[in-house]
């Protein structure tokens, strides 16, 4: 595909996008009907949507119009190319530029594409990082992956992906973290990867995970596993007794496989079969993910003040079923990757209001600033 071909491409997906398609099955839906289409020219119109997705309010006024096509025109003109070298309407080219296609200079909100009704509740959660914050949630997010020290140690572990051309660097949120900085589409067919030497996971997740007060011989429960990254990086951490959960096993379905590929034991959990009286909880909990926006920018166009409320709801019920399931003396983890206080702080405080005997032994903010996702946990202690 040449270029332009590309780019009328990704106005295609990104039309789907709009009338309501989810960006994974629309892109997928395309390159099922574009067999012509190479594994670079999917990878090229899968990043120009992405790009479009998380730049949505700033590309649509570059571009005139919140379409597919004003979204790529207005991405163009976000990177100083010239659009009427590319909209050229020869060949697969989108159509010639008009008067329609004339956009103006976002400002304010609209150039940090934050959504105008959480503009106020980050401004309020970030402070003076709040633009930085936010422009930084406009580019793509780093590859990290986490070394599984049951496989190997991290200096093993850049030199095996080194050998097949995957640069990686340390990054200083967690010792088993590295960040890919070159090669990442060659990850998962490394060996590196397959044989479960290392696993793809944010930083700051991984960071997380570091936080917990994890010993040999505890039993550990990971709440809302969903497919088990961090129950992975768990029982990777120590010898621990560890189930997994969540609401829908249907999530779980590949823990099995993904722990013995990485040479560790994880128990599947349904819901009556939970048990109680577990050393360390983490509750990873549904969340507005706010602070992964650069892995999922349709996610923050489709957040509402409705969902976010019931997401609260959701939350303050997951630490209240919880807590009756922990040890006294252990830890219940909160977790989330959200920024904004209504999902972090105030669930804590407001928790803690409900449950007395229960205190708050750290608390801790991760920003995209840092590198990673914006993340938050809570460690609380039932004291008696």
């Amino acid at each position: 595909m040449t270029p332009q071909a590309r780019l009328s491409a990704a106005i295609d997906v990104l039309d789907r996008i709009l009338a309501g398609a989810p960006a994974e099955q629309a892109l997928t839906n395309w390159g099922r009907g574009s067999r012509f289409a190479g594994s670079g020219d999917r990878a090229a119109v899968r990043d120009l949507v992405f790009d479009a997705l998380r730049c949505k309010r700033s590309y649509a006024a570059l571009g005139g119009a919140l379409t597919g096509r004003g979204l790529v025109l207005g991405g163009l003109r976000d990177r100083g190319l010239d659009p009427a070298e590319w909209f050229t309407g020869e060949g697969h080219a989108p159509g010639a530029l008009s008067d329609a296609d004339a956009g103006f200079t976002p400002a304010g909100n609209v150039a940090l594409d934050c959504p105008e009704w959480l503009a106020g509740p980050l401004q309020s959660a970030l402070g003076d990082d709040f633009a930085a914050v936010m422009q930084a949630l406009r580019r793509r997010a780093p590859v990290f992956l986490r070394v599984n020290l049951a496989k190997g140690t991290v200096a093993v572990a850049i030199a095996a992906l080194a050998a097949e051309g995957i640069v990686c660097a340390l990054n200083q949120l967690a010792k088993t973290a590295l960040e890919v900085t070159e090669n990442a589409r060659k990850i998962q067919n490394s060996q590196a990867y397959l044989s479960g030497l290392v696993e793809l996971q944010d930083a700051a997740s991984q960071a997380v995970i570091e936080a917990l007060p994890l010993a040999d011989g505890q039993r550990v429960l990971d709440y809302c596993s969903g497919g088990g990254g961090k129950a992975l990086a768990m029982a990777a951490q120590a010898q621990v007794k560890l189930a997994a959960h969540d609401v829908d096993p249907r999530r779980m379905r590949d823990i099995p496989a993904r722990a013995a590929r990485a040479g560790v034991k994880i128990t599947v959990a349904e819901t009556q079969a939970i048990g109680t009286d577990y050393d360390v909880i983490l509750t990873d909990v549904p969340c507005s993910g706010s602070g992964s926006w650069r892995r999922d920018p349709q996610g923050k166009w489709a957040l509402t003040e409705a969902r976010l409320a019931a997401l609260c709801q959701i939350q303050a019920q997951i630490l209240d079923d919880v807590a009756g399931l922990l040890a006294p003396k252990g830890t219940l983890a909160y977790a989330t990757c959200s920024m904004l206080n209504a999902e972090n702080e105030d669930q804590i405080a407001a928790f803690l209001a409900r449950h007395p005997g229960w205190s708050n032994r750290l608390q801790r903010r991760f920003s995209p600033l840092q590198g990673a996702d914006g993340f938050f946990v809570a460690l609380l202690t039932r004291e008696v």
